[in-house]
């Protein structure tokens, strides 16, 4: 299994995380069941997301009218999403049965605090978040490597993000912040303008439907892939469109690790099964 320490060097196989993220529903159940999917693929990683919601969120926000399993405001929507120390316990349990790692993304510094207990070995920063300097250098402060999305984002932004976090235990993920992405807005070239510009490896967050883009960005030099995760993508929520069911995240993770032996080495031989193809189709 890949570690967090050649992820930061972009060494050894593609990092491969599955975001679980809030697609658990507010369950617990569903969260394992998502971890044990991750593990049976073969993922590196699951992660989370982190919220102290009455921060993030305005008041009038949390107000707002939107019918949902647990009542009839986005805040309760919010809040029913969101786990506390038990159930973040129980992951924390569930990810060591299973041997796999687990970190999340926090949206605010008290999240960064909270998880902090469990001292997972990275953090997550999501697109959302690159421009809000306070919450960069609050998590930065941990002393962990960080995991920062570029969705919905300008090369300054980007760059003006990189010059706080530095380029030391960063990794950067090319991405496109909508649910499901459009091909015509995935623009992988924009993996090799990262890797030209910024010392740190480079990976990819997809939100499109289906395996091949995240397969193409390992072949343009994405050492890290993310991708969401689904026990099924007709199950209520916002980002069960945009993830990967079971039988989808196995396909990424098989077409992502044949990729080194569908490359190759670079030296053009003849190979012995082609050896009788020569004797019945060659002339000369």
């Amino acid at each position: 299994m890949n570690s967090i320490e050649n992820m930061l060097k972009g060494e050894g196989d593609t990092f491969i995380i599955a975001e679980i993220g809030i697609n658990h529903n507010g369950d617990i159940g569903i969260a394992k069941k998502l971890i044990d999917v991750a593990v049976e693929a073969g993922c590196n990683a699951v992660k989370f997301q982190k919220r102290t919601i009455d921060v993030v969120y305005s008041k009038d926000e949390l107000q707002r009218f939107r019918e949902n399993p647990f009542g009839n405001t986005n805040g309760d929507l919010k809040r029913g999403l969101e786990f506390g120390l038990k159930e973040y316990k129980e992951i924390d349990l569930h990810a060591k049965d299973k041997n796999i790692l687990w970190f999340a993304s926090c949206w605010d510094e008290e999240s960064v605090n909270f998880i902090d207990e469990f001292d997972t070995p990275c953090y997550k920063i999501a697109s959302a978040s690159l421009t809000d300097d306070n919450l960069l250098k609050k998590t930065c402060s941990t002393g962990k490597p960080v995991i920062l999305s570029t969705g919905m984002s300008t090369m300054d932004q980007i760059r003006h993000a990189v010059d706080i976090i530095g380029d030391n235990g960063l990794v950067l993920l090319h991405c496109t912040s909508t649910y499901p992405s459009e091909i015509n807005e995935l623009n992988l070239d924009v993996i090799g303008e990262l890797k030209k510009e910024f010392s740190c490896p480079i990976g990819y967050s997809g939100h499109e439907s289906g395996v091949s883009p995240s397969v193409v960005a390992v072949t343009l030099g994405a050492t890290v892939i993310e991708r969401h995760i689904t026990l099924k993508r007709s199950m209520w929520g916002s980002d069960h469109a945009a993830s990967l069911e079971p039988q989808g995240l196995n396909r990424l993770v098989r077409d992502i690790r044949q990729v080194p032996v569908i490359r190759g080495d670079g030296i053009k031989i003849v190979y012995d099964g082609e050896l009788s193809i020569i004797k019945k189709l060659r002339r000369i």
